[in-house]
């Protein structure tokens, strides 16, 4: 069956239904804005325990990047996912979640060919990038005299 990309385009048009466009805008920004409303909360109870702001600042990272591993190893952050879309890639729990999905689903290899070897593959270009850009940056800056 020969088809151009129009008629593709056309066909699958008409068998896909529309995107409630105006409910996932805001199941997004609700969820996405809870998440961030959590980690402020966690954040003023950190400097109520007496923490300065950038000890508090990194306990709750720490924090949220825990429940967000909990939650996806009780498949309970790709329930959320489901539901509410682009809000869960806030982006500490999202990367914590891109981490330990892929370890979870491939845990049943072993635990170096499964587990370790694929628990950066969606996360891994990032790392490397990040590394690999902040190297590079930190190189110029030296050579510049900064």
């Amino acid at each position: 069956m020969d088809m151009t990309n129009q008629e593709f385009d056309k066909l699958i048009r008409s068998k896909s239904s529309p995107s409630p466009l105006l409910k996932d805008l805001v199941l997004a920004f609700v969820v996405g804005g809870g998440i961030c409303c959590i980690g402020q909360a966690l954040q003023m109870m950190y400097e109520g325990f007496g923490l300065s702001r950038d000890d508090a600042g990194t306990w709750v990272t720490v924090t949220l990047i825990f429940l967000s591993a909990l939650f996806t190893g009780l498949n309970l952050y790709d329930r959320l996912a489901r539901y509410a879309g682009a809000g869960t890639l806030v982006p500490v729990t999202g990367f914590a979640n891109s981490v330990v999905s892929p370890a979870m689903e491939f845990k049943s290899e072993g635990f170096i060919t499964g587990m370790a070897a694929k628990m950066f593959v969606i996360a891994g270009p990032v790392i490397v990038f990040g590394i690999g850009t902040s190297v590079i940056y930190g190189l110029i800056l030296c050579l510049m005299g900064g």
